[in-house]
């Protein structure tokens, strides 16, 4: 009676769990021109993006970021950074995301 009870308990107990997403990968190309920027790249769902961007140099940067999934039309933000200041740049895209592109181009200011 106990071994029938703790079979039903390990066939139960993981469909109590909700099932986890699966984070998409990103691929980052990044051109910085002289700027001191650190790049950090999060998924936020299944069809959208964000991108942090971290000034640790002593001059404002002016930064380009462009999102692309696939088929669809990239989205690009802009933002300028004062130094030891950091921006978030998001992108939402129609479709699920398999793979996300992103472009970063800086520069200071």
């Amino acid at each position: 009676m106990c071994e029938y009870s703790m079979k039903k308990i390990i066939i139960i107990l993981p469909l109590m769990f909700p099932v986890m997403a699966l984070a998409f990968p990103f691929e980052v190309e990044k051109q910085f021109n002289g700027a001191e920027i650190a790049v950090d790249t999060l998924d936020l769902g299944n069809n959208m993006a964000s991108v942090s961007l971290n000034n640790y140099g002593s001059r404002a940067a002016v930064c380009k970021v462009r999102f692309r999934n696939g088929p669809e039309a990239p989205r690009t933000r802009k933002a300028r950074i004062a130094a030891g200041e950091t921006a978030h740049l998001t992108a939402r895209f129609n479709s699920t995301v398999i793979k996300m592109r992103v472009q970063v181009e800086c520069k200071q200011d």
